[in-house]
């Protein structure tokens, strides 16, 4: 082979198989759909993020796996429906319910593929780290620091490092999970890495510097600024980690998704939610609920060189969707045997239309609102909710009417049978 012919075939060895891109998922924990600047929040100060939006594709349809935490969690790191998975609700401390150890998960396909891997944050998928449960080692994380739920934001205590604990920290927990993440990206050296860092903020009991409280000063009532500071913090941190990349020559070389485990959670709910001023803008209800201000969460995604700055897209996608699509962006293989709910997703991110098998549908059992509604479907622009029995339906335009204000199950009894067979389709468990 001639010189010229040899590197003719390395050039297009390069075209062919271009470099894996490293990754960033970064989950907030109850954060509003409306609660960033990009997704029209009138006052949360959100300008790392708005950037990040900026530089990449908006997702206005992105919907996470569940309305409540654990659940949703399940979904995003098993690309299952959680049901399937045994996680049908919140986990509890020493309740005894945890990941089933031989699930496949992202971070363990990723691992296998020669990705080195990162959790550092809210794990949320056991009830204790006694070593006797899973824990994130177990799948697929080469370097974990987590608690098992949720922790003192301004001096966390009970962060575990690989197994041992770590705590009492002197900063703020929003912070030192970013922390860790650098220091894992520092020292990841050639190989490329998949991180997650799934931040507390702004969960309750929400615990915010001063610093960022000041931000909101014109805001009478206390509670109000904690929250707004609360956002405007993990802003600033995720500022500080994508400066990171930046510094290191790894922005054009990392895929970086931002998002949140659920929808908002409701102001005094609970005798302690006094701080719960998230917004689901324009959507109705909140977290717990099937409405879509439960389950429809912001989501950005920026990926240089393979998505479009400042772009929208209103194509659904899900967290069941994130396993098969992150797997296929990095040229990850993904097993058969699966029995995946999610898709690869990747025309979403081009606004284009994403071919599925079957609707998007979602379970969970305590759901509030409704009779109550405790099943979704969506295709197209439709939703459908049912009861648990599949007795009693509502029906939504989710393009004309994104505040479910409508019902049209009553006129359009066709979509209503349609989508109930969609759901069907589904095969989700039924309730133990």
């Amino acid at each position: 082979m001639t010189v010229a012919a040899l590197a003719l075939s390395l050039a297009v060895l390069s075209v062919a198989e271009p470099a894996r891109p490293n990754l960033v998922v970064l989950l907030c924990d109850d954060l509003g759909y409306g609660d960033l600047g990009c997704f029209g929040h009138p006052r949360i100060r959100t300008p790392n993020l708005d950037a990040l939006a900026r530089d990449g594709v908006r997702l206005t349809a992105f919907y996470a796996g569940a309305p409540v935490c654990s659940p949703s969690r399940a979904a995003l790191f098993t690309g299952r429906n959680p049901n399937r998975v045994g996680i049908r609700d919140w986990i509890p401390q020493d309740s005894g319910i945890h990941l089933p150890r031989g699930e496949v998960t992202l971070p363990r396909l990723l691992q296998q593929a020669g990705y080195t891997t990162c959790l550092s944050g809210k794990w949320h998928l056991n009830s204790k780290f006694d070593g006797k449960e899973t824990n994130p080692g177990d799948f697929g994380f080469d370097h974990w620091f987590a608690t098992q739920n949720n922790t003192d934001h301004s001096a966390p205590k009970n962060f575990v490092r690989n197994g041992k604990r770590a705590g009492p920290l002197a900063a703020h927990a929003s912070q030192v999970v970013v922390d860790e993440a650098i220091d894992f990206i520092g020292k990841a050296g050639d190989r490329p890495f998949a991180v997650f860092v799934t931040f507390h903020a702004p969960h309750e009991i929400i615990e915010t510097p001063e610093a960022y409280r000041a931000m909101y000063a014109d805001e009478a009532d206390p509670t109000v600024r904690d929250y707004y500071g609360s956002v405007s913090l993990v802003d600033h941190e995720v500022g500080r980690l994508l400066a990171t990349l930046d510094a290191n020559n790894l922005r054009e070389k990392t895929l970086v998704l931002f998002t949140s485990d659920n929808g908002p959670e409701g102001l005094k709910r609970y005798p302690k939610a006094v701080h719960s001023h998230g917004s689901a803008g324009p959507l109705r209800g909140q977290k717990l609920s099937m409405y879509e201000g439960g389950i429809r969460v912001p989501g950005i995604v920026r990926w240089p060189g393979r998505v479009r700055a400042g772009t929208v897209s209103d194509e659904p996608v899900a967290f069941f969707d994130l396993l098969p699509t992150l797997c296929a962006a990095t040229g990850t293989p993904v097993p058969d045997h699966l029995g995946l709910d999610g898709v690869d997703a990747r025309a979403a991110l081009e606004g284009k239309a994403v071919e599925r098998p079957r609707p998007l549908a979602w379970q969970y059992d305590r759901a509030i609102g409704g009779p109550p509604w405790t099943l979704a479907v969506r295709q197209g622009p439709w939703k459908l909710l049912a009861d648990a029995g599949m007795r009693e339906f509502a029906l939504y335009d989710l393009v004309e009417d994104p505040a479910e204000r409508r019902d049209r199950a009553s006129d359009r009894p066709d979509l209503v049978e349609a989508l109930k067979r969609g759901l069907q389709s589904a095969q989700l468990p039924v309730a133990p």
